[in-house]
């Protein structure tokens, strides 16, 4: 009995640590109203002993309750019922009659255990329905009656794959191929293949429309056709700007541009943003630490929700000749702040971008090597004015590929040509990068918590 509480009191301590994890380290999901993260699962099965040990196989039945974490990770706690167990048998050789194996105290029984799992998703696609997973997880079962050789209660490691198929937001299907292994003084192996259902509560089944002497909606995303052409969709495609997220959704839940896949022009379309990092679609800095979401996340591999680790951005916008790459006079005191920036901290790093408009005339060939021509100025006058080393800084040239805000389709937005200069501070000198421009030469470094503006230049 001390052993069997030992076991029981390991699977709830990991129960109940897991659960406060859980409540602390939980996000709120902007679309938590249609992806709830708590589940409840029923599932029935077999569990295949190893041929030695007392009971025969038998079925099983399981309640679960899971949290998803994320879109990788969930965590599962359960109840597994074994209801009716009969005693093995071996076999007499001589006369072929079967003899009840030794080991179990009578002739049935049953057992009951807890258990723990952590499933690791293999797909994280958007609006997935199919779900293959691992997992990996510690129970413990306890039999009703007594085993010979062998404690009433087990400890087990639990490890399999699984495959889910989600209908909608709120039901699935899913299949388990679980083996278990007993721990202690005897190990045995078991197989447990299960298959049942998943519910989600407070998940919403997206409604299917239909023509009920109401308004159509011929692609079933939300907006009626009539709507549809008053906005410009395309009343036969539910995400008419390809974006991850339906024409009705974006109108009328996240506010955003059905005809724009990324409504803030931060370089993350509108369905990752609210899918996959939880950014807000409508602002370009979410966490308002001066970076764009989308330069954290594909340039700098930073946190977009986290303020502290933004680089620090220079935007500068520089007017060059036609087809040229040569600095104006006028600039240069712009360009001395950011050099006395590198020059402070001999271990920053500063990422020089080149960006260009989108005109009528304009041709994404020539404009890609035009804006990395301009970056690459700005980078030979840090280095000759300056002499930060080449090998400190990236000059890179997007064109019109990455633009701050809408383009005339006739003259283009002079807001779109600029140079951005994004420094990594050394890390041997923190905070020694995150100097503000217009501050005198020898004002001291903002400390390292504050967050970092964007210091446009204009």
């Amino acid at each position: 009995m001390s052993r069997l509480r030992c076991y029981l009191g390991v699977i709830v301590a990991v129960t109940i640590g897991n659960l406060f994890a859980v409540a602390a380290l939980g996000q709120s999901d902007p679309a938590a109203a249609d992806n709830p993260p708590w589940y409840l699962g029923l599932r029935g099965g077999l569990i295949n002993f190893e041929g030695d040990e007392a009971p025969k196989d038998s079925g099983f039945g399981s309640l679960r309750l899971g949290y998803d974490f994320s879109q990788l990770l969930s965590l599962e706690y359960g109840v597994d019922v074994l209801p009716h167990l009969k005693r093995n048998v071996v076999y007499d050789y001589d006369t072929g009659a079967p003899v009840p194996r030794p080991g179990l105290g009578g002739d049935s029984a049953w057992a009951a255990g807890l258990a723990a799992d952590a499933l690791l998703h293999l797909n994280i696609a958007d609006n997935r329905h199919w779900d293959p997973y691992v997992l990996a997880g510690l129970g413990a079962l306890y039999y009703s009656e007594d085993r010979q050789f062998r404690e009433r209660a087990d400890i087990d490691a639990r490890y399999g794959v699984g495959l889910a198929y989600h209908f909608n937001p709120e039901w699935a299907v899913r299949l388990d191929a679980l083996g278990v292994t007993t721990l202690g003084e005897r190990y045995e192996f078991n197989f447990m293949p299960s298959l049942g259902v998943n519910w989600k509560w407070g998940a919403r089944v997206p409604a299917k429309y239909a023509v009920a002497g109401g308004a159509l909606d011929s692609d079933a995303d939300g907006l009626s056709d009539e709507e549809e052409r008053a906005l410009g969709t395309d009343p036969n495609n539910p995400d008419t700007d390809g974006d991850g997220l339906t024409d009705g959704e974006e109108v009328k839940i996240y506010k955003t541009d059905p005809l724009n896949p990324d409504t803030d022009y931060d370089g993350l379309n509108d369905g990752e943003e609210i899918h996959k990092y939880k950014t807000n679609p409508l602002v370009r800095d979410t966490d308002k630490g001066g970076v764009a979401d989308g330069h954290e996340v594909k340039e700098d591999s930073t946190n977009p929700l986290d303020p502290s680790d933004d680089l620090l951005l220079f935007t500068l916008h520089i007017e060059f000749e036609t087809d040229k790459a040569v600095i104006r006079d006028r600039y240069f005191g712009d360009l001395n702040k950011i050099g006395k920036v590198l020059e402070r901290d001999n271990k920053a790093t500063a990422r020089i971008e080149g960006h260009a408009d989108k005109r009528k005339t304009s041709e994404h060939k020539y404009n890609m090597k035009l804006s990395e021509r301009r970056a690459q100025a700005v980078r030979n006058y840090l280095n000759e004015r300056f002499g930060i080393a080449p090998d400190r800084m990236t000059a890179v040239g997007y064109g019109f590929t990455r633009p701050l805000a809408m383009n005339d389709p006739v003259n283009g937005n002079s807001q779109n040509r600029r140079v951005e200069v994004y420094i990594r501070e050394g890390s041997d000198q923190p905070g020694a990068a995150q100097a503000e421009p217009g501050k005198p030469e020898d004002a001291p470094p903002k400390p390292e918590a504050q967050p970092k503006p964007d210091a446009s230049l204009k």
